[in-house]
């Protein structure tokens, strides 16, 4: 479509300038007998030097007229990397300036636009769809291996500088308190109670070794028998009785302790000191490569189940912020004065390195095919000068010859 335009935009200017010649012939040959075509040769002349000279400024700028060696010719193969320099250089200060990117961005109003679109739920799932893909392309960016390494040398550094007892101790206080820790009390005394009702000859055997040994041995098993029965009495009591004086005792130690994590320096240091241990252990590593795998398949899991909480939670919030852009002037203000603060920065420090696409694209380009590319876009429009320049040229000839017969005869 373009070169066919082109094409014809030539041959009509071209019609233009062997028309302006046939027109000067036949004035030439009959100006003796009829004078006053003279005026019309005059204007046919000056026809086609204008003509002739558009022709040779137009050809000019993407090739050598008639393949002549003519200086300034082939202006655009020969300097494309200069003038790709010029228009970056051109775009940078007029169209990506600082003034000129604030005062649109003003008058755009980006977080009004945006709230409106992002309360949109199809918007905002859309969004919630792209933030899914980028989670799930965790797996390929991030190296498992890498990622627990981190994780373990945080936990490892965190552990070896942070003074652990008191939030310990608050934490663990707290639990006590609440009795949180009773169902772990239950399963240690109900296992202990097992293990005494089902290894009666373990526990009489360890009463029978510590006997004396001038003891009759009916003696040592009695009393075996008799201290195991009190044993085992005593731990079913402590497993029965949610009251019993040990339960109790051990409530009391564990509160006590976690205030000492807290106040005790010496407490404090031991506890210290058991978590530099535990940070130099080899599991560490292993825990956190189990750590990051859990993360990493929840999120993955989660992201891509458009009905998973994750999910779901993503879109409400986008839409919950869509709303607020639209509805809360502060916070739309300060949002369109960060995007106007960043773009603005960036236009004043790198429009250049921005506009510089425009010299690398143009800097690989062939010449003689940036010309033909180029002359295919605006090479019809620049026709017109030849046909502007063929038409005013006869116009500047007739009026010359005019006011050359009426001032010098």
């Amino acid at each position: 479509m373009r070169r066919r335009g082109l094409i014809r935009a030539k041959m009509f200017a071209t019609a233009l300038l062997v028309a302006m010649g046939i027109v000067f012939v036949a004035c030439w040959l009959l100006e003796r007998t009829y004078p006053w075509l003279g005026y019309v040769r005059a204007a046919a002349e000056a026809g086609m030097v204008g003509a002739l000279a558009d022709w040779f400024a137009v050809t000019a700028l993407f090739r050598r007229p008639l393949g002549l060696p003519i200086p300034h010719t082939a202006i655009i193969p020969r300097r494309k990397d200069s003038i790709g320099s010029a228009l970056s250089e051109f775009v940078a200060a007029n169209f990506v300036s600082e003034s000129i990117v604030r005062e649109k961005l003003s008058r755009l109003d980006v977080a009004a636009r945006l709230g409106t679109w992002l309360a949109d739920p199809a918007h905002a799932e859309q969004v919630a769809g792209e933030i899914a893909s980028v989670i799930r392309g965790l797996e390929t960016v991030l190296s498992d291996d890498v990622v627990a390494d981190q994780i373990a040398d945080l936990a490892r550094t965190t552990l070896e500088k942070a003074d652990i007892g008191p939030p310990l101790g608050r934490v663990a206080g707290e639990v006590f308190r609440r009795g949180d820790h009773h169902a772990l009390v239950d399963v240690i005394v109900d296992r202990c109670q097992s293990w005494i009702r089902d290894n009666r000859e373990a526990v009489t055997k360890i009463v029978t070794a510590r006997a004396p040994g001038w003891s009759p041995r009916f003696v040592d098993s009695m009393v075996a028998d008799r201290v195991y029965h009190e044993v085992e009495t005593f731990a079913t009591a402590v497993k029965v009785d949610l009251q019993h004086p040990l339960r109790r005792a051990l409530d009391r130690f564990l509160l006590e302790f976690a205030a000492d994590l807290q106040a005790d320096p010496t407490t404090r240091a031991r506890a210290n000191d058991a978590a530099r241990r535990i940070a130099g252990n080899a599991q560490v590593r292993v825990l956190a490569s189990g750590v990051w795998e859990s993360a990493k398949r929840g999120l993955a899991e989660a992201a891509a189940d458009p009905g998973s909480r994750l999910r779901r939670a993503i879109v409400d919030g986008l839409v919950g912020f869509g709303h607020r852009l639209t509805t809360d002037s502060v916070i739309s203000e300060k949002i369109n004065l960060y995007i106007a603060d960043a773009a603005g920065y960036l236009a004043a420090n790198h429009a250049r390195a921005l506009t510089g696409i425009i010299d690398d694209t143009i800097a690989r380009w062939d010449g003689t095919r940036t010309a033909r590319a180029i002359e295919l876009h605006i090479g019809k429009d620049l026709q017109f000068i030849r046909v502007n320049g063929t038409v005013v040229g006869a116009l500047a000839g007739l009026a010359i010859y005019t006011i050359a017969r009426a001032v010098l005869g």
